[in-house]
């Protein structure tokens, strides 16, 4: 019986190193995808009112109020990449996220908007593209449906910056 205990205690103790290994291995990848969605300003297009100058950080990364209008293709609005399932990439993969990021081809296969720079995406490490996607996987799901997307000959329900051609380019 006290072999019996001994032994459970061990099978215990290593496992309880285990979970703690891989808790810490997942809070360094959480980390890294942290650092990287900060040096990649994913905040500029995603988070409400930073292009106000005041960012809701309760809704970080909650998806934006303001579209980037392309000439003939429409509006598009930073989405939410939260992981709501409603609103948010709630619904996606971490496979799917990191795909998106590195091909710009959404699990449903359109393309992602012309002003999401998945092609320098593309050249992240896998490593780092699912540490990105486990990040975004972490953080709280915020409900905010942004508005969009617009084709060229529909109007835009809220904030839009344009592209516009230069005064050369007419």
């Amino acid at each position: 019986m006290v072999v019996r205990f001994s032994a459970v205690s061990i099978c215990v103790a290593v496992l309880g190193v285990c979970v703690v290994e891989t808790s810490s291995a997942q809070q360094a990848q959480i980390e890294r995808g942290k650092y990287l969605v900060t040096l990649g300003s994913c905040t500029d297009c995603h988070t409400p009112g930073y292009f106000f100058g005041k960012p809701d950080m309760p809704r970080y990364l909650g998806g934006s109020e303001v579209g980037f209008e392309i000439p003939g293709l429409g509006v598009f609005h930073g989405p939410n990449l939260t992981p709501d399932p409603e609103t948010g990439l709630g619904n996606w993969t971490v496979a799917q996220i990191v795909t998106a990021l590195q091909t710009g081809k959404r699990p449903d296969g359109r393309e992602l908007a012309p002003i999401m720079p998945w092609r320098a995406f593309a050249n992240l490490t896998k490593d780092d593209a699912t540490a990105i996607a486990v990040f975004l996987k972490s953080l709280p799901p915020v409900k905010n449906k942004v508005p969009g997307p617009f084709g060229p000959n529909d109007k835009a329900t809220e904030f839009v910056m344009k592209v516009v051609p230069g005064e050369g380019k007419k």
